[in-house]
């Protein structure tokens, strides 16, 4: 998309004050239930229960990815993060990658069931399965239908392997469980924190907790016994991409106790693309000269940018003395470790 003339749609930013009682069906969820409810934190949104056919889901193109398998318990995301490269995917329900994924989210209100369901499978082999690959699963409507702890439950059940990717707090009320499943399987689990001012914060990933609440979180999973990896990521080009910001960022990740860190730049897939853009006009305009520049031949910021990036996190890593490996392995803490289960999937979803 262009990055000049740039404007948000008329109704950003801007709450469905006179929600009808029953909003009608996008034409994609002909069976939903549509439900809208008076708690502040979901005013203007809409939840769209439906009824899923199958939960476990093979990843197309995994031969880019490392996993196979996933499950996305829900479609949007109360999050409303302006770059989230997911945005897209709304468009196949008939509902638009802008102000309907933040405000209208798909809920699959038989996932635990078909969990165990599909487990049971004979031809289920117990592949890992992550989460979090699409939207977040602990976004502000898992408080209301708790769908995770059944899911959480049900891999436990069956010793399958997980992963969780996350920047919601809210997984912490499922950390017993995560115990019991980590008991007979391997449980991985990583924080989203691209930086940690609050200003930019509350800017660009408005309806997320704040990025000390999520390093507190990983600082809990961490003292459970968790080894936590943290994507730094997206690192915003012109907003957080600068020595200050990296090293307060990384600082902060080191001293939660996390084991890792991966630095992701962002990237703007088509949805994504221009809701950002819109955004970035608006709020930054002096910075859509350098967009432009920087993706101007497609969805990702240049090799070289990307490298130096990762050069400078890596150095800022060193300096507050995160150990990139394992615990108890015998790499030097400035050799490169494994990334996290997650690592590719802002990169390459």
């Amino acid at each position: 998309m262009r990055w000049d003339n740039l404007s948000a749609p008329p109704d950003e930013g801007v709450p469905d004050r006179a929600a009808p009682a029953t909003p009608p069906l996008p034409l994609a969820l002909p069976g939903a239930v549509a439900r809208t409810f008076d708690t502040p934190g979901f005013s203007g949104m809409t939840f769209y229960e439906i009824r899923a056919k199958s939960i476990i889901n093979k990843v197309p193109g995994t031969s880019r990815v490392p996993f196979e398998w996933t499950i996305n318990p829900y479609r949007g995301c109360s999050h409303a993060c302006k770059y989230c490269f997911a945005r897209n995917t709304h468009t196949y329900l008939d509902l638009d990658a802008g102000a309907d994924f933040d405000r209208k989210v798909i809920v699959k209100v038989n996932a635990g069931e078909l969990v165990r369901r599909e487990l049971a499978a004979p031809r289920w082999r117990g592949a890992h399965v992550a989460m979090g690959t699409n939207v977040d699963c602990y976004q502000r409507a898992e408080g209301r239908y708790q769908l995770m702890p059944q899911i959480i439950a049900a891999l436990r059940d069956f010793a399958n392997p997980f992963s969780i990717l996350t920047k919601g707090t809210l997984i912490l009320r499922d950390l017993p469980l995560l115990r019991q499943a980590a008991e007979v399987t391997r449980v991985g689990v990583s924080y989203s924190v691209g930086f940690v001012d609050e200003r930019l914060w509350r800017a660009v990933e408005p309806g997320t907790p704040s990025p000390r609440r999520r390093l507190d979180a990983v600082r809990a999973l961490t003292d459970a016994g968790f080894d936590v990896g943290v994507l730094m990521a997206p690192i915003l080009p012109g907003l957080s991409d600068d020595d200050a910001s990296i090293d307060a960022t990384v600082a902060a990740i080191a001293a939660a106790g996390a084991t890792s860190v991966t630095p992701l730049a962002l990237h703007l897939r088509p949805g994504a693309r221009e809701w950002y853009a819109s955004w970035l006009g608006r709020e930054f305009p002096h910075l859509v000269p350098r967009y432009r520049e920087l993706y101007r031949s497609g969805a990702y910021a240049p090799q070289s940018y990307q490298r130096e990036l990762t050069a400078r996190v890596r150095i800022a890593a060193r300096r507050h003395g995160l150990h990139r490996g394992e615990r108890g392995d015998d790499r030097r803490p400035s050799d490169p470790a494994p990334a996290p289960p997650h690592a590719e999937q802002l990169t390459l979803m």
